[in-house]
């Protein structure tokens, strides 16, 4: 199983990054690769099915989220990707008024392509996911 985890610091208040991250529907807000975002339930056990720009869906399915911990969990369910039983964990650290610290972790086992491959992958969308971030925070 391949782990991985990256971290930012984003110059907003840990709530405002929090509310941001917890909208389980939202994350088309934020990353730009991203086309649309459809949810089917609400809390734990919602499903989101995810259309990227470029074609190819993946579903998602919340499996944790934690507002006193600012920290939401998630694993992909379907979609064609080179790795399996991928669960990740979002999670917001304050650092103090208006900065706090986003990170993104996750594990997978790589299926298909070489484990270098899919954490290209994975660092590409946690990349832009904090960049959109960091965007939709600024000012």
């Amino acid at each position: 199983m391949s782990k991985m985890m990256m971290k930012t610091q984003i110059n907003a208040s840990a709530d405002a990054a929090w509310k941001t991250i917890r909208d389980f529907g939202g994350i088309d807000e934020f990353v730009a690769s991203i086309a649309a975002c459809k949810v089917k339930g609400s809390g734990v056990g919602a499903t989101r099915t995810i259309t990227f720009e470029g074609g190819g869906e993946i579903v998602e399915r919340l499996e944790a989220l934690d507002n006193a911990k600012r920290s939401l969990t998630y694993s992909i369910i379907a979609g064609e990707l080179p790795f399996e039983n991928y669960l990740s964990t979002m999670a917001v650290r304050d650092l103090g008024p208006g900065r706090c610290e986003v990170a993104w972790s996750c594990s997978f086992t790589p299926a298909g392509a070489p484990e270098a491959d899919c954490k290209k992958i994975v660092e590409g969308v946690y990349t832009e996911g904090f960049d959109g971030l960091k965007k939709l925070h600024a000012g």
